[in-house]
């Protein structure tokens, strides 16, 4: 059964391909029209705007908290009761240094605020906030989905992992628009999404 949506499908197939289709071409929007720039690194009101931006021709619950517990296998997402207080309390961790931001990356996806697309929406933050302090990005399509899931899956628990695969994939270039697009599809993939080329669905370079 596909979740409640502003398109009106409900086959779990035909939505997840109309999701990739319309969510890819709002983050090659974000890119392109800079949207990002406009948004405060590391806050949840950003990492809001950025699924809001992604999601909302789709979902009505896009950029809003949640308010259904999620789980994934035998864990546990942070409980809806506790939700709030624990964005406010991953806002005020500090993101100076390379472990700093990774670790809230981290709590960020062990509170998973939203219904749906959380990965995606937080990975584009996660790099906003690389960005900001140390003027690089994880360049994604040097990460290997199954290095990058147990991981992820781990780190709850230990977070070095983690910090190790991604460091291996982190680069200065942070305005390229190709190594966006890359980014963006492998994203993606790591949730099984990978029937559109972001590129494909801009028309390509933009002048």
């Amino acid at each position: 059964m596909a979740l409640k949506n502003k398109l009106g499908i409900t086959d779990s197939t035909e939505l997840a391909r109309a999701e990739e289709q319309i969510s890819k071409r709002r983050a090659v929007e974000m890119f392109d029209t800079k949207y990002l720039d406009t948004l405060t690194p590391g806050t949840f009101d950003a990492l809001s705007k950025i699924h809001g931006f992604l999601f909302s021709d789709i979902y009505d619950f896009a950029g809003k908290v949640r308010s259904v517990n999620l789980a994934k296998g035998s864990f546990r997402f942070a409980p809806v009761m506790y939700l709030e207080a624990s964005l406010q309390n991953i806002e005020k961790m500090p993101q100076n240094t390379f472990d700093e931001v990774v670790e809230k990356y981290v709590e960020m996806n062990i509170a998973h605020p939203f219904r749906e697309g959380n990965g995606r929406a937080t990975r584009i933050w996660l790099d906003q906030m690389l960005r900001k302090e140390l003027r690089q990005v994880v360049d994604w399509s040097k990460v290997d989905k199954e290095d990058y899931l147990l991981a992820m899956e781990r780190s709850p628990i230990r977070d070095t992992e983690i910090k190790y695969v991604l460091r291996q994939a982190l680069v200065e270039d942070t305005e390229d628009r190709e190594l966006y697009m890359k980014g963006i599809d492998h994203s993606y993939f790591y949730e099984g999404y990978a029937t559109f080329r972001s590129d494909d669905l801009s028309g390509g370079q933009k002048e």
